[in-house]
């Protein structure tokens, strides 16, 4: 066997083998296709993230946190109310030995007796201490605090759905390329199969035509297997039908102008909602240490009781019967052991607030080189997307240079799939480049705390 039959034997059975592969793997896909009869649905990247925030299932979470943080709010201003209680009561004594000799006189008691026994009161505390005033303020911060981390929570769910939506436009966009390369290699197939069949080429030249055709049939199928997973995530994001197929609109992130640098650090200080939480997290241990410090001050409260007390064995109130007390009273109170317990407790309590204090600071440093890192990406990513847009222009040319050439019989198969397989691959990696592009903007507005604004 002549080394030209041997590569031809070779080609053939690779070509044979990744048909047979791609037959067995058409016929499932299509089977699943006429099972599913999945609806199509075209959104854009704002209907997208509107839908994921009304159907999140961590917003919905995120909510019940601020819920609770605000009815915690709301039980430190009962605090300040007045408590009240009331109560009633019946007993009952037997009393079996019921005579007490004194000597020369004696007590005598009744076998049995009954009473009533009610109590109503009612308190104020006047001066606590301004605790109750701090444990107001230390839950109204705490609350903010937690509408902060739904807002965080906002942006994060946000930039998952840009992100998942920005990988679907990158399959789809892929798959078209895919289709317009397959009907390009089928023309130059049918061209060469003409060739050989007027002898000008060889059997090595159809094969390698067939062999490429084979490749981005493969390629397909991989971005097929691709869209479906990032597909089923997005319609869960978005709370859609899991069989909803969706189609991109268009998008154009690529030509974006930018700002300075120094604009995207300025936005990122003032509106990140870390910084905005460290914050209101200092205010909370500065809270903290006054409450601390009330402790060793005295505290006055007043009170009004009222007794009601029956001996009778009727409950009905009678004339005579019982009696009903009432008792107005103030209490000043003191714990002046406080004054020399507390002082570590107040140390304690600075220090926690100078740990948010440094916090904030390293906060500030990370957040100042996430917000340089996304912006020098999208740098890169814009650079990509005019050297590949270029190199296409170029790929290109040589495509139709050696098209020509090979019509003309000067260039070989090889080089003619060589060529058509470099303006193949540029035109998915510019695809792919427009599609970087566009989420490293978003990725950008997310460091800065203005994805959502």
């Amino acid at each position: 066997m002549t080394p030209n039959n041997q590569t031809t034997t070779f080609l053939l059975k690779q070509v044979a083998q990744k048909a047979a592969r791609y037959g067995v793997i058409l016929l499932l896909l299509s089977a699943l296709g006429i099972s599913a009869q999945a609806q199509e649905r075209t959104v854009t990247i704002s209907e997208a993230i509107k839908l994921a925030l009304d159907n999140s299932k961590t917003l919905k979470l995120s909510q019940a946190k601020i819920d609770r943080a605000v009815s915690q709010y709301n039980q430190a201003k009962d605090r300040v109310l007045p408590t009240g209680s009331a109560s009633f009561a019946y007993n009952r004594a037997e009393i079996p030995a019921h005579t007490l000799d004194l000597g020369g006189s004696s007590i005598h008691l009744p076998s049995s007796a009954d009473a009533y026994i009610g109590l109503a009161g009612i308190q104020e505390t006047i001066f606590g201490g301004y605790r109750l005033k701090y444990a107001q303020l230390s839950t109204d911060l705490l609350t903010q605090i937690a509408r902060l981390d739904a807002e965080k929570d906002k942006d994060q769910i946000a930039y998952d759905v840009i992100s998942a939506y920005y990988n679907l436009y990158k399959v789809l966009q892929s798959q078209k390329v895919v289709a317009q390369n397959i009907a390009a290699v089928d023309q130059q197939l049918k061209q060469a199969q003409r060739f050989f069949e007027q002898g000008l080429v060889t059997k090595n030249d159809v094969l390698r035509f067939q062999l490429q055709r084979s490749n981005i049939e493969l390629n397909g199928i991989d971005l097929e297997s691709n869209r479906k997973i990032i597909n089923y995530n997005l319609d869960i994001l978005m709370g859609l039908p899991e069989s909803t197929n969706l189609k991109i609109a268009d998008i154009n992130e690529a030509g974006r102008s930018l700002a300075p640098l120094s604009n995207y650090l300025d936005t990122a200080m003032a509106a990140r909602q870390e910084l905005k939480q460290l914050d209101l997290q200092n205010k909370v241990a500065e809270t903290n240490i006054k409450t601390v410090a009330s402790q060793t001050l005295p505290n006055l409260s007043v009170g009004a009781n009222l007794y009601y007390i029956d001996a009778s064995g009727n409950p009905i109130p009678q004339g005579g019967s019982y009696i009903l007390p009432i008792t107005l009273g103030a209490t000043v109170s003191w714990n002046f052991g406080n004054l020399w317990t507390a002082k570590n407790k107040v140390a304690e309590a600075k220090i926690q607030q100078q740990e948010t204090v440094i916090s904030k600071g390293i906060t500030i440093d990370n957040l100042k080189n996430e917000v340089n890192r996304n912006y020098q990406n999208f740098l890169t990513a814009q650079d990509k997307v005019k050297l590949l847009q270029t190199s296409i222009e170029q790929a290109g040319e040589n495509n139709k240079i050696l098209e020509s050439k090979y019509q003309s019989n000067i260039a070989s198969a090889t080089d003619r799939v060589d060529a058509q397989t470099l303006l193949y691959q540029a035109q998915i990696n510019l695809e792919l480049a427009k599609a970087d592009a566009g989420l490293a903007y978003y990725t950008l507005l997310k460091s800065t705390g203005k994805l959502n604004k």
